[in-house]
């Protein structure tokens, strides 16, 4: 799957997930046609409720801003409670989509056919986004860092910023002995996958679990807490800190730029982008035949691309039990795709935009959502 350039996106709308149930079928008879632009929508009525990634946080707040201003009577719901919780949520018939920095499993996927249908579940990504390793040492704005020794900080085997294994790459930076504090999710969260996927694929010899959304078991030297805002919050208090987050998140801590092949390469939106490109459709039995889930390549050696990335979806049911839902769904899956939509994500959390060919997909996959049968 060649893709360019991708968008981010985020919200904060909390909701219960009995709420949710309550508020589900809302909606009117009347929309206009799947793939139109959500301006052209402005019939659409009711309130869709999701629950799931907090990386998507800053982009969903201005989804959900654009959407109601060209939708003024129908709503959007979202609780970022992590991508487990909102996939979790999503299979209990408790919200209508969920934001997911991690597919479905093959587990999932089989829950998906009893509650969305015989077809499941589809994945329309919404959110592509560098993953940034971000510290905090006083005076140290950069660092390079090789997968091997960032494996190795969070495995709790290299405990001291002027260890060797780091000078060796930061000749010109003045190291200080502080002790490292390697902060990792501490709920099951996407960006966990992500970044685990990552080390296992780019430094299997010194990452040797496999990767989860859920972090190892038993690794020492390290803090846990919960959601993205907690592991920035607990870096910035501690000085020696380390943590992986959604990049949008990390603020005025340094960041690491990561080597592939023979250079270092910084996060940026750009740089993401071109490490999705080597992406390929998501193996697994069960997925509809237009669903865009994906697997990255972590180990590339390609120039420019910044593999330490999270693809972020919106998890929708391909079918609902009313029309009106369906209308809705359609709704603010397009407007979120749309020009517009990922233009408001880019303001919003600094992404870039979803190539032609990604979106022209996207609202395809869209348009095969339809009314139980």
């Amino acid at each position: 799957m060649k893709v360019s350039n991708f968008g981010r996106t985020a919200s904060v709308l909390t909701v219960s997930a009995a709420a949710a149930l309550g508020l589900a079928a809302c909606g009117t008879d009347s929309a206009a046609p799947a793939g139109a632009p959500a301006s052209t929508e402005s019939s659409v009525t009711g309130t869709l409720s999701g629950a799931g990634a907090s990386s998507q946080d800053a982009a969903m707040q201005a989804w959900i801003a654009g959407f109601g201003s060209a939708n003024p009577q129908a709503s959007i719901q979202y609780s970022p409670d992590g991508s487990g919780a909102g996939r979790e949520a999503l299979l209990a018939g408790g919200v209508q989509f969920a934001g997911s920095d991690a597919y479905l499993d093959e587990e999932e996927t089989a829950g998906a056919a009893e509650v969305c249908g015989p077809d499941g579940a589809i994945h329309v990504p919404v959110y592509i986004s560098p993953i940034a390793v971000a510290f905090n040492l006083p005076g140290i704005t950069e660092l390079n860092l090789d997968a091997e020794t960032i494996a190795g900080i969070f495995r709790g085997e290299i405990t001291a910023w002027n260890d060797q294994a780091i000078a060796a790459q930061n000749e010109a930076a003045k190291l200080p002995d502080t002790p490292i504090t390697a902060v990792h999710r501490g709920d099951e969260s996407g960006t966990t996958k992500n970044f685990t996927e990552y080390l296992a694929e780019a430094a299997p010899d010194k990452w040797t679990d496999p990767a989860a959304g859920e972090w190892p078991a038993g690794l020492p030297n390290g803090e846990s807490a919960s959601g993205t805002g907690g592991v920035i919050s607990t870096v910035s208090s501690t000085e020696g800190g380390i943590t992986y987050a959604d990049a949008s998140a990390a603020g005025s801590l340094g960041k690491v730029s990561v080597k592939v092949g023979d250079a270092y390469v910084p996060f940026s939106a750009d740089a993401a982008a071109l490490a999705v490109e080597s992406s390929t459709p998501a193996a697994g039995e069960g997925r509809p035949e237009a669903d865009m889930a994906m697997d990255l390549d972590r180990d590339t050696a390609e120039s420019g691309a910044y593999p330490v990335v999270l693809v972020s979806y919106h998890v929708f049911c391909t079918s609902y039990e009313d029309q009106q839902t369906v209308d809705l769904v359609r709704a603010f899956g397009n407007y979120v795709v749309s020009d517009e939509g990922q233009s408001a994500a880019s303001d919003a959390a600094g992404s870039a935009p979803l190539s032609d060919a990604l979106r022209g997909k996207a609202e395809t996959a869209l348009e095969t959502i339809k009314v139980r049968s």
